[in-house]
């Protein structure tokens, strides 16, 4: 019998030499030292022996369980320590290498105009307000001034999503969200995307930008809203920049005006860029009406105030000579990595 045992420990030995893997370790250990291993059958065999034999034979086939066990531990650390050789060298990072470069996101140029007009009106004591883009009828249109049957209520013109709820037309319910929260004086500006039922072409969306500004107080006049674009335009545009206002129609303010600038090409003589009239249309503008300073329960008759709108892709479309305003929409990274 001590010639068996001496042979599993020799076949043990020579069988973890050449495991390969864990699991060829595992097999070895099922095979020698398991319930039903070579080991155990064995001592099965005890009980042929003499009295004598049994203490013998029995140590034996302990001290070979034991060598492999060790010789199984011996093998695992082995292995282990291969593998993590292995994974070091197949794994290796070439710290002299140059790292690999993550191209920076820019702001978008319709974002890049917003934000200069916002430092510029600002800087005149104006405040940030805002207003949700869908809209009730009340506050899109009603209580701006533009009755039941006026044409910008057309479906034609207009997204309804309900006959009192609708995307907004104009950035104009902010004005009376503000004025209906704040009594003057009130100095805002409020900007954010707007919905019209626009074909799309070079100059046309259903949906753009605008920013518009709101001042109510004692005595203000359209002086004052002369003055204030009048600086606002010279901040954009340079101090060079010269303006005109002539009379226009816009329902929620009385007396109103278009404001033009003079054409940065040709200086007002008249070319390609102006359509040869030498003056490029800017913003409309005009004195709150009376009859939306009663409907927010502010009296005309102690305060009066003027409002303005401007489309933030027109200037921008002017500042960076643009022709297509379908440009700040298809997400063009060569287009607006220019910017």
């Amino acid at each position: 019998m001590k010639n068996a045992i001496e042979k599993i420990r020799l076949a043990a030995h020579e069988a973890l030499d050449h495991a390969a893997s864990m699991k060829e370790i595992d097999d070895i250990r099922v095979r020698f030292l398991g319930k039903k291993g070579e080991i155990t059958g064995v001592l099965k065999q005890m009980g042929k022996l003499s009295a004598e034999e049994r203490p013998v034979i029995g140590q034996l086939a302990n001290e070979v369980r034991a060598r492999i066990e060790e010789e199984i531990t011996r093998r695992v650390a082995d292995l282990k320590e291969n593998e993590l050789k292995r994974r070091l060298a197949q794994e290796r990072i070439d710290v002299t290498l140059p790292g690999v470069t993550h191209p920076l996101g820019k702001r978008h140029p319709i974002s890049q105009v917003l934000l200069e007009v916002q430092d510029i009106f600002q800087g005149m004591g104006f405040s940030i307000a805002e207003g949700p883009e869908v809209e009730t009828d009340y506050y899109n249109f009603e209580a701006l001034n533009l009755p039941k049957n006026h044409p910008a209520r057309d479906t034609q013109d207009t997204f309804y999503i309900s006959e009192n709820i609708l995307l907004r037309t104009q950035t104009s319910p902010v004005q009376i969200r503000v004025m209906e929260k704040q009594k003057p004086p009130v100095r805002v500006i409020a900007s954010g995307r707007v919905y019209r039922s626009d074909a799309v072409d070079a100059t046309h969306s259903p949906i753009f930008h605008q920013i518009e500004g709101l001042v109510v107080d004692k005595g203000v006049t359209m002086a004052d809203l002369k003055g204030t674009l009048e600086i606002f335009v010279k901040q954009l545009y340079g101090p060079d920049s010269v303006v005109r206002f002539r009379p226009h129609h816009f329902p929620f303010t009385e007396p109103r005006a278009e404001m033009d600038i003079m054409c940065f090409e040709c200086h007002g003589k008249g070319c390609p860029l102006c359509k040869g009239e030498g003056w490029i249309e800017l913003l409309g503008c005009g004195m709150v009406h009376p009859k939306v300073l009663t409907g927010v329960g502010i009296d005309p008759e102690e305060y009066s105030g003027f409002a303005f709108g401007i489309g933030l892709e027109r200037i921008a479309m002017r500042r960076y000579n643009i022709k297509d305003m379908r440009l700040f929409y298809e997400n063009d990274v060569r287009f607006l990595e220019q910017f």
